[in-house]
Protein backbone atom coordinates (compact mmCIF):
# COMPACT_ATOMS: atom_id res chain seq x y z
CA UNK A 1 0.00 0.00 0.00
CA UNK A 2 2.95 2.14 0.55
CA UNK A 3 4.04 1.64 -2.89
CA UNK A 4 0.76 2.70 -4.57
CA UNK A 5 0.62 5.93 -2.43
CA UNK A 6 3.31 7.45 -3.49
CA UNK A 7 2.39 6.40 -7.31
CA UNK A 8 -0.88 8.40 -6.34
CA UNK A 9 0.71 11.03 -4.68
CA UNK A 10 2.83 11.55 -7.63
CA UNK A 11 0.24 10.93 -10.01
CA UNK A 12 -1.34 13.87 -7.96
CA UNK A 13 1.59 15.95 -8.59
CA UNK A 14 1.53 15.12 -12.18
CA UNK A 15 -2.34 16.46 -12.50
CA UNK A 16 -1.49 19.78 -10.23
CA UNK A 17 1.70 20.69 -12.88
CA UNK A 18 -0.55 19.91 -15.82
CA UNK A 19 -3.13 21.62 -14.92
CA UNK A 20 -0.84 24.69 -14.51
CA UNK A 21 0.20 24.54 -18.01
CA UNK A 22 -3.38 23.56 -19.01
CA UNK A 23 -4.28 27.16 -17.41
CA UNK A 24 -1.32 29.17 -19.56
CA UNK A 25 -2.78 27.10 -23.05
CA UNK A 26 -6.27 27.32 -22.06
CA UNK A 27 -5.86 31.45 -21.42
CA UNK A 28 -3.33 31.86 -24.18
CA UNK A 29 -5.77 30.33 -26.64
CA UNK A 30 -8.83 32.06 -25.74
CA UNK A 31 -6.88 35.54 -26.59
CA UNK A 32 -6.21 34.53 -29.40
CA UNK A 33 -2.58 33.42 -29.51
CA UNK A 34 -1.09 30.36 -30.86
CA UNK A 35 0.60 27.31 -28.93
CA UNK A 36 2.58 25.42 -29.80
CA UNK A 37 3.64 22.86 -27.58
CA UNK A 38 2.26 21.25 -24.45
CA UNK A 39 4.03 18.70 -22.26
CA UNK A 40 4.38 17.46 -19.08
CA UNK A 41 8.20 16.66 -17.54
CA UNK A 42 11.26 17.07 -18.36
CA UNK A 43 13.99 15.00 -20.08
CA UNK A 44 13.53 12.55 -22.96
CA UNK A 45 10.20 12.89 -24.84
CA UNK A 46 8.48 9.34 -24.31
CA UNK A 47 5.40 10.10 -26.71
CA UNK A 48 3.43 13.19 -29.08
CA UNK A 49 1.22 13.87 -30.84
CA UNK A 50 -0.40 16.74 -32.90
CA UNK A 51 -3.79 18.04 -32.61
CA UNK A 52 -4.59 20.99 -34.15
CA UNK A 53 -1.78 23.73 -33.89
CA UNK A 54 -0.60 22.32 -30.83
CA UNK A 55 2.29 19.50 -29.91
CA UNK A 56 0.85 17.48 -27.39
CA UNK A 57 3.60 15.28 -25.33
CA UNK A 58 5.20 13.35 -22.57
CA UNK A 59 8.96 13.26 -21.22
CA UNK A 60 10.45 10.94 -18.74
CA UNK A 61 10.85 13.14 -15.86
CA UNK A 62 7.35 14.25 -14.41
CA UNK A 63 8.67 17.25 -12.25
CA UNK A 64 7.34 19.62 -14.10
CA UNK A 65 6.13 20.66 -17.79
CA UNK A 66 6.32 23.51 -20.10
CA UNK A 67 3.58 25.19 -22.39
CA UNK A 68 5.52 26.91 -25.43
CA UNK A 69 3.34 29.88 -26.77
CA UNK A 70 4.56 31.83 -29.88
CA UNK A 71 6.28 34.96 -29.24
CA UNK A 72 6.77 34.81 -25.18
CA UNK A 73 9.68 37.39 -25.67
CA UNK A 74 10.84 39.46 -28.44
CA UNK A 75 13.42 36.82 -29.03
CA UNK A 76 11.51 33.72 -30.27
CA UNK A 77 11.81 32.87 -34.22
CA UNK A 78 8.20 33.46 -35.39
CA UNK A 79 7.04 31.87 -38.59
CA UNK A 80 5.08 33.72 -40.79
CA UNK A 81 1.02 32.98 -39.08
CA UNK A 82 2.73 34.00 -35.67
CA UNK A 83 4.05 37.49 -36.71
CA UNK A 84 0.37 38.77 -35.69
CA UNK A 85 -0.67 36.37 -32.75
CA UNK A 86 2.98 36.38 -30.53
CA UNK A 87 2.03 36.88 -27.17
CA UNK A 88 4.93 39.71 -26.80
CA UNK A 89 2.87 41.72 -29.12
CA UNK A 90 -0.90 41.52 -27.22
CA UNK A 91 -2.55 43.87 -25.10
CA UNK A 92 -1.11 43.97 -21.35
CA UNK A 93 -4.13 42.64 -19.99
CA UNK A 94 -4.34 39.68 -22.11
CA UNK A 95 -0.73 38.62 -21.38
CA UNK A 96 -1.26 38.85 -17.72
CA UNK A 97 -4.24 36.68 -17.98
CA UNK A 98 -2.06 34.34 -19.48
CA UNK A 99 0.84 34.35 -17.26
CA UNK A 100 -1.51 34.02 -14.42
CA UNK A 101 -3.80 31.02 -15.72
CA UNK A 102 -1.24 28.34 -14.30
CA UNK A 103 -1.37 30.31 -11.09
CA UNK A 104 -5.13 30.34 -10.57
CA UNK A 105 -5.56 26.79 -11.95
CA UNK A 106 -3.22 26.06 -9.05
CA UNK A 107 -5.84 28.05 -6.85
CA UNK A 108 -9.07 26.42 -8.01
CA UNK A 109 -7.55 22.64 -7.98
CA UNK A 110 -6.51 23.87 -3.88
CA UNK A 111 -9.76 24.77 -3.65
CA UNK A 112 -11.83 22.21 -5.13
CA UNK A 113 -9.81 19.83 -2.96
CA UNK A 114 -10.40 21.59 0.42
CA UNK A 115 -14.62 21.17 -0.33
CA UNK A 116 -13.81 17.63 -0.62
CA UNK A 117 -11.73 17.87 2.44
CA UNK A 118 -15.04 19.82 4.35
CA UNK A 119 -17.66 17.05 2.81
CA UNK A 120 -15.67 13.61 3.26
CA UNK A 121 -13.16 14.41 6.71
CA UNK A 122 -14.02 17.91 8.29
CA UNK A 123 -11.58 20.95 7.90
CA UNK A 124 -8.44 20.42 10.51
CA UNK A 125 -8.31 23.62 12.36
CA UNK A 126 -4.59 25.53 11.68
CA UNK A 127 -4.58 27.17 15.15
CA UNK A 128 -3.99 24.42 16.92
CA UNK A 129 -2.76 24.32 20.88
CA UNK A 130 1.09 24.76 21.61
CA UNK A 131 2.46 20.94 21.30
CA UNK A 132 3.16 20.41 25.13
CA UNK A 133 -0.17 21.44 26.04
CA UNK A 134 -1.82 18.26 27.45
CA UNK A 135 -5.33 16.70 26.17
CA UNK A 136 -6.99 13.80 28.35
CA UNK A 137 -5.63 11.50 30.75
CA UNK A 138 -5.51 8.31 30.79
CA UNK A 139 -4.34 4.78 32.42
CA UNK A 140 -1.21 3.78 31.40
CA UNK A 141 0.28 -0.26 30.18
CA UNK A 142 3.03 -2.04 28.32
CA UNK A 143 3.62 -1.48 24.34
CA UNK A 144 2.80 -4.89 22.92
CA UNK A 145 4.92 -6.37 19.61
CA UNK A 146 2.41 -5.00 17.02
CA UNK A 147 2.95 -1.21 18.62
CA UNK A 148 -0.44 -1.12 19.84
CA UNK A 149 -1.24 -0.80 24.01
CA UNK A 150 -2.23 -3.27 26.22
CA UNK A 151 -5.64 -2.60 27.94
CA UNK A 152 -5.57 -0.90 31.16
CA UNK A 153 -7.79 0.40 33.89
CA UNK A 154 -8.07 2.91 36.47
CA UNK A 155 -6.00 6.53 36.76
CA UNK A 156 -3.00 7.24 35.23
CA UNK A 157 0.20 8.86 36.88
CA UNK A 158 -0.51 12.50 35.23
CA UNK A 159 -4.48 12.75 37.10
CA UNK A 160 -3.15 10.93 40.11
CA UNK A 161 -0.69 13.75 40.66
CA UNK A 162 -2.76 16.53 39.59
CA UNK A 163 -2.02 17.52 35.88
CA UNK A 164 -5.40 18.38 33.95
CA UNK A 165 -6.49 18.96 30.59
CA UNK A 166 -5.58 22.22 29.09
CA UNK A 167 -2.18 22.46 31.03
CA UNK A 168 0.18 24.05 29.17
CA UNK A 169 3.78 22.20 30.36
CA UNK A 170 6.66 24.37 29.83
CA UNK A 171 9.67 22.31 31.34
CA UNK A 172 10.39 19.18 33.15
CA UNK A 173 12.41 18.06 35.94
CA UNK A 174 13.37 21.88 35.38
CA UNK A 175 14.21 21.30 31.98
CA UNK A 176 12.32 23.61 29.77
CA UNK A 177 10.44 21.56 26.32
CA UNK A 178 8.80 23.48 23.85
CA UNK A 179 7.84 20.21 21.56
CA UNK A 180 5.80 16.60 22.09
CA UNK A 181 9.43 14.77 21.36
CA UNK A 182 10.89 16.90 24.25
CA UNK A 183 8.27 16.48 26.61
CA UNK A 184 8.37 12.69 25.95
CA UNK A 185 12.19 11.63 26.42
CA UNK A 186 12.40 14.15 29.62
CA UNK A 187 9.23 12.22 31.01
CA UNK A 188 10.62 8.74 30.06
CA UNK A 189 14.08 9.25 32.11
CA UNK A 190 12.48 9.25 35.64
CA UNK A 191 11.13 6.45 37.09
CA UNK A 192 10.38 8.91 40.53
CA UNK A 193 9.00 11.92 41.76
CA UNK A 194 9.43 14.83 39.12
CA UNK A 195 8.43 18.30 39.02
CA UNK A 196 6.24 19.29 36.13
CA UNK A 197 6.08 22.99 35.36
CA UNK A 198 2.76 23.87 33.90
CA UNK A 199 1.17 27.57 33.15
CA UNK A 200 -2.67 26.92 33.84
CA UNK A 201 -5.35 30.12 34.34
CA UNK A 202 -2.82 32.42 33.53
CA UNK A 203 -1.17 31.27 36.80
CA UNK A 204 2.66 29.39 37.07
CA UNK A 205 2.22 25.74 38.72
CA UNK A 206 4.31 22.97 39.48
CA UNK A 207 2.78 19.55 39.99
CA UNK A 208 4.70 16.62 40.99
CA UNK A 209 3.91 13.38 39.33
CA UNK A 210 5.36 10.00 39.75
CA UNK A 211 5.75 8.21 36.34
CA UNK A 212 5.03 4.67 36.18
CA UNK A 213 7.63 2.25 34.52
CA UNK A 214 6.14 0.27 31.28
CA UNK A 215 7.67 -1.26 28.23
CA UNK A 216 7.86 0.59 25.14
CA UNK A 217 9.15 -0.44 21.30
CA UNK A 218 12.34 2.28 20.46
CA UNK A 219 13.70 2.41 17.15
CA UNK A 220 17.40 2.78 17.22
CA UNK A 221 19.48 4.98 14.96
CA UNK A 222 20.46 2.28 12.74
CA UNK A 223 16.71 1.37 12.41
CA UNK A 224 16.23 -1.65 14.65
CA UNK A 225 13.48 -1.73 17.14
CA UNK A 226 14.43 -2.53 20.78
CA UNK A 227 11.91 -2.81 23.89
CA UNK A 228 12.95 -0.61 26.94
CA UNK A 229 11.46 0.43 30.36
CA UNK A 230 11.03 4.30 30.32
CA UNK A 231 8.78 6.13 32.49
CA UNK A 232 4.65 7.26 31.16
CA UNK A 233 2.32 9.19 33.21
CA UNK A 234 -0.90 8.48 30.81
CA UNK A 235 -1.48 11.49 28.46
CA UNK A 236 -1.51 12.93 25.14
CA UNK A 237 -1.05 16.86 23.63
CA UNK A 238 -4.06 18.72 23.34
CA UNK A 239 -5.68 18.53 19.43
CA UNK A 240 -8.61 20.49 18.03
CA UNK A 241 -10.46 18.30 15.98
CA UNK A 242 -11.71 18.85 12.11
CA UNK A 243 -15.24 20.28 11.51
CA UNK A 244 -17.24 18.37 9.06
CA UNK A 245 -19.50 20.21 6.72
CA UNK A 246 -22.60 19.19 4.49
CA UNK A 247 -22.37 20.29 0.69
CA UNK A 248 -23.98 23.53 1.09
CA UNK A 249 -22.00 24.57 4.32
CA UNK A 250 -18.83 23.80 2.71
CA UNK A 251 -18.66 26.40 0.49
CA UNK A 252 -18.23 29.31 2.74
CA UNK A 253 -16.09 27.32 4.92
CA UNK A 254 -13.78 25.81 2.20
CA UNK A 255 -13.59 29.59 1.49
CA UNK A 256 -12.41 31.12 4.74
CA UNK A 257 -9.80 27.52 5.36
CA UNK A 258 -8.15 28.31 2.35
CA UNK A 259 -7.71 32.12 3.01
CA UNK A 260 -6.67 30.85 6.14
CA UNK A 261 -4.52 28.34 4.65
CA UNK A 262 -2.68 30.50 1.88
CA UNK A 263 -1.74 32.72 4.48
CA UNK A 264 0.34 29.95 6.07
CA UNK A 265 2.11 29.18 2.95
CA UNK A 266 2.92 32.79 1.98
CA UNK A 267 4.55 32.63 6.09
CA UNK A 268 5.77 29.38 4.95
CA UNK A 269 7.26 30.66 1.71
CA UNK A 270 9.04 33.50 3.61
CA UNK A 271 10.82 31.24 6.10
CA UNK A 272 12.28 28.88 3.08
CA UNK A 273 15.83 31.16 3.63
CA UNK A 274 16.13 30.88 7.24
CA UNK A 275 15.61 26.91 6.77
CA UNK A 276 18.71 26.81 5.00
CA UNK A 277 20.92 26.02 7.87
CA UNK A 278 18.36 24.27 9.22
CA UNK A 279 18.41 21.39 6.16
CA UNK A 280 22.15 21.46 6.21
CA UNK A 281 21.76 20.00 10.10
CA UNK A 282 19.64 17.36 8.88
CA UNK A 283 22.21 16.43 5.86
CA UNK A 284 24.93 16.28 8.07
CA UNK A 285 23.39 14.04 10.55
CA UNK A 286 22.14 16.79 12.72
CA UNK A 287 17.82 15.67 13.89
CA UNK A 288 15.36 17.05 11.33
CA UNK A 289 12.95 19.46 12.27
CA UNK A 290 9.20 18.83 11.23
CA UNK A 291 8.98 22.39 9.90
CA UNK A 292 12.05 22.15 7.55
CA UNK A 293 11.08 21.98 3.51
CA UNK A 294 10.43 19.21 1.61
CA UNK A 295 10.96 18.23 -2.04
CA UNK A 296 8.38 16.62 -4.81
CA UNK A 297 10.26 13.19 -3.51
CA UNK A 298 9.82 13.21 0.21
CA UNK A 299 5.84 14.96 -0.28
CA UNK A 300 5.39 11.47 -1.81
CA UNK A 301 6.74 9.68 0.39
CA UNK A 302 4.91 11.24 3.47
CA UNK A 303 1.84 11.21 0.97
CA UNK A 304 2.32 7.18 0.38
CA UNK A 305 2.67 7.01 3.92
CA UNK A 306 -0.62 8.57 4.91
CA UNK A 307 -2.23 6.27 2.55
CA UNK A 308 -0.81 3.37 3.91
CA UNK A 309 -2.30 3.96 7.29
CA UNK A 310 -5.34 5.32 5.89
CA UNK A 311 -5.23 8.58 6.30
CA UNK A 312 -6.78 9.93 3.31
CA UNK A 313 -7.35 13.59 5.09
CA UNK A 314 -3.09 13.99 5.34
CA UNK A 315 -3.04 12.65 1.79
CA UNK A 316 -5.13 15.11 0.66
CA UNK A 317 -4.37 18.14 2.37
CA UNK A 318 -0.95 17.81 1.83
CA UNK A 319 -1.72 17.93 -1.93
CA UNK A 320 -3.75 21.05 -1.15
CA UNK A 321 -0.78 22.70 0.25
CA UNK A 322 1.25 21.74 -2.56
CA UNK A 323 -1.30 23.24 -4.76
CA UNK A 324 -1.43 26.78 -2.78
CA UNK A 325 2.22 26.94 -2.34
CA UNK A 326 2.96 26.16 -5.59
CA UNK A 327 0.32 28.97 -6.61
CA UNK A 328 1.77 31.38 -4.70
CA UNK A 329 5.73 30.72 -5.24
CA UNK A 330 4.91 31.51 -9.18
CA UNK A 331 3.77 35.04 -7.75
CA UNK A 332 7.22 35.88 -6.97
CA UNK A 333 8.25 38.65 -9.32
CA UNK A 334 11.43 36.76 -10.41
CA UNK A 335 12.01 35.32 -13.34
CA UNK A 336 12.14 32.58 -14.83
CA UNK A 337 8.83 32.08 -12.59
CA UNK A 338 5.30 33.75 -13.84
CA UNK A 339 5.80 36.32 -11.34
CA UNK A 340 8.95 37.35 -13.28
CA UNK A 341 7.03 37.71 -16.68
CA UNK A 342 3.90 39.76 -15.38
CA UNK A 343 6.57 41.76 -13.50
CA UNK A 344 8.45 42.69 -16.73
CA UNK A 345 4.70 43.39 -18.25
CA UNK A 346 3.40 45.17 -15.79
CA UNK A 347 6.95 47.51 -16.31
CA UNK A 348 6.30 47.84 -19.55
CA UNK A 349 3.33 49.13 -18.99
CA UNK A 350 4.10 52.02 -16.63
CA UNK A 351 7.13 53.24 -18.26
CA UNK A 352 4.89 53.05 -21.86
CA UNK A 353 2.13 55.16 -20.06
CA UNK A 354 4.65 57.23 -18.95
CA UNK A 355 6.48 57.73 -22.06
CA UNK A 356 2.99 58.83 -23.71
CA UNK A 357 2.28 61.55 -20.91
CA UNK A 358 5.68 63.29 -22.23
CA UNK A 359 4.77 62.96 -25.72
CA UNK A 360 6.90 60.18 -26.46
CA UNK A 361 6.49 57.08 -28.27
CA UNK A 362 5.90 53.97 -26.45
CA UNK A 363 9.21 52.03 -25.87
CA UNK A 364 9.99 48.58 -27.43
CA UNK A 365 9.60 45.25 -25.77
CA UNK A 366 11.56 44.51 -22.76
CA UNK A 367 15.02 42.85 -24.02
CA UNK A 368 15.04 39.49 -21.97
CA UNK A 369 18.62 38.93 -22.74
CA UNK A 370 20.03 41.56 -20.23
CA UNK A 371 17.94 40.11 -17.62
CA UNK A 372 19.80 36.42 -18.03
CA UNK A 373 22.29 36.94 -15.56
CA UNK A 374 19.40 37.72 -12.92
CA UNK A 375 17.43 34.87 -13.96
CA UNK A 376 20.41 32.49 -13.50
CA UNK A 377 21.31 33.71 -10.47
CA UNK A 378 17.12 32.96 -9.59
CA UNK A 379 17.83 29.17 -11.07
CA UNK A 380 21.20 28.04 -9.55
CA UNK A 381 19.85 29.49 -6.20
CA UNK A 382 16.73 27.84 -6.90
CA UNK A 383 18.46 24.68 -7.97
CA UNK A 384 21.12 24.54 -4.86
CA UNK A 385 17.96 24.87 -2.58
CA UNK A 386 16.08 21.80 -4.04
CA UNK A 387 19.24 19.97 -4.36
CA UNK A 388 19.91 20.16 -0.69
CA UNK A 389 15.85 19.62 0.43
CA UNK A 390 16.04 16.31 -1.97
CA UNK A 391 19.40 15.33 -0.35
CA UNK A 392 17.92 15.60 2.96
CA UNK A 393 15.19 13.78 2.21
CA UNK A 394 16.57 10.58 1.30
CA UNK A 395 19.12 10.96 3.94
CA UNK A 396 17.13 12.16 6.99
CA UNK A 397 13.44 12.26 5.69
CA UNK A 398 11.14 13.59 8.27
CA UNK A 399 9.25 10.96 10.24
CA UNK A 400 5.49 11.32 10.66
CA UNK A 401 4.55 7.97 11.86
Amino acid sequence: MLILGIVLFALGITISIALHEAGHMWTARALGMKVRRYYIGFGPKIFSFQRGETEYGLKAIPAGGFCDIAGMTMHDELAPDEVDRAMYKQKTWKRLVVMSGGIAMNFVLGLVLVVVLAVGWGLPNLNQPPETQLGPTSCVSDQQSDGTLAECDGVGPAEAGGLREGDLVTAVGGVPVETWPEFQAQTRTHDGPVDYTVERGGETLTVTVVPQEVQRLIKNADGTVTTATVGAIGVVPDYYAPTQYNVLSAVPASVAFTGDLMVESVKGLAQLPSKVGDLWTAVTGGERAQDTPISVVGASVIGGQAAEQGLWEMFILLLISLNFFLGIFNLLPLLPLDGGHMAVTIYEKIRNSLRIRRGQPAGGPVDYMKLMPLTYVVIVIGGAFMLLTLTADIINPIKIF
